[in-house]
């Protein structure tokens, strides 16, 4: 009988995106979700005609929706959170309880036997000079609550059996849950659907890996949890360490009337300045293979057929 999967925040960006790929590799699925966003998570319609789906409403820091979601499942991904600074200082109770809280919760309530998931984010690195190379080795400093709570969380779980974590790269590329708020998504969207970017502190550098390559990795994980338990992994492209000018000009190749203006007055409320190996998991037999290139390609059709704005009479 195939191994049932279950995926806190399934509905979401990353989520949607990973239910559909474990299915596709014949793994069970159950996605755990409190559909927050509404009517922007109704994209896995189509997976509901999949007898290896199923789906749960509830609440991540719920322990009776927490504690029956867990039965029969062989691994949790845990992706329910409150992703990004600016969602987190919004409400940093609720980025507190859902970010740290909720993996306290799904630690001391898992089996000794049930491999736990979960994607950290590269953020944790934090303003370094973007000159030198950050490792797993390298000390975690973020600078963010939202960076604070996930490398918490991260700390937690490696103090524990059977669990691996993800240190992610910035995210591209497209889902049934889109998300504008990530660094190339919202260029991109910018060059097609308004002309024009300001851009404050174009040197400032970053990493980047697409939602699938991400999903891919999961599955890497799950058929080799031997020798990847108890240790994080930064998982992005080494190809795309790239400065916020880099990427403009590069998503500029695309949208030739693109126009950008680098801000010489002003400063970019992110401070994260960093460049990233994933060497770590290529020695682990995994590596990101979807081109920056790729992504904006497939993001340039997406906005196209996103049609017209909320108080817009133009596209």
């Amino acid at each position: 009988m195939a191994e049932r999967i279950l995926v806190t925040g399934g509905l979401g960006y990353l989520g949607s995106i990973l239910c559909e790929h474990l299915l596709d590799a014949g793994y069970h699925v159950t996605a755990l979700d409190n559909l927050m966003y509404g009517a922007g998570q109704q994209g896995l319609f189509h997976l509901c005609a999949d007898p290896a789906f199923d789906f749960v409403k509830g609440d991540v820091r719920d322990e009776p929706t927490v504690r029956a979601a867990l039965k029969g499942a062989s691994a949790v991904v845990h992706l329910a959170g409150i992703v990004g600074a600016a969602a987190c200082d919004r409400d940093s109770a609720l980025a507190t309880s859902v970010n740290f809280e909720s993996v306290k919760l799904l630690d001391r309530l898992r089996g000794k036997d049930q491999l736990v998931i979960y994607p950290n984010t590269n953020s944790g690195y934090g303003a370094t000079s973007g000159e030198t190379f950050c490792t797993e080795e390298t000390p975690l400093e973020p600078i963010s609550l939202y960076g604070r709570t996930k490398c918490d969380a991260e700390r937690l779980l490696l103090d524990s059996p059977n669990a691996v974590t993800l240190r992610l790269a910035t995210v591209f590329g497209v889902s049934p849950r889109m998300r504008l708020d990530l660094l190339v998504n919202h260029f991109v969207h910018a060059a097609v659907k308004d002309g024009y970017l300001v851009i404050f502190e174009k040197d400032f550098k970053r990493n980047f890996v697409h939602v699938r390559d991400v999903a891919d990795c999961v599955l890497h994980v799950l058929a080799n949890p031997g020798r990847m338990t108890g240790r994080p992994f930064n998982l992005g492209l080494d190809s795309a360490n790239l400065s916020k000018g880099e990427l403009a000009e590069r998503v500029r190749e695309y949208v030739p009337n693109f126009y950008v203006h680098y801000a010489p007055i002003g400063q970019d409320p992110d401070k994260r300045n960093y460049v990233v190996s994933s060497a770590r998991l290529r020695a682990a037999g995994f590596e990101a293979k979807r081109s920056l290139d790729v992504g904006i390609r497939e993001l340039i059709k997406a906005y196209r057929m996103e049609g017209r704005g909320l108080f817009k009479n133009a596209a």
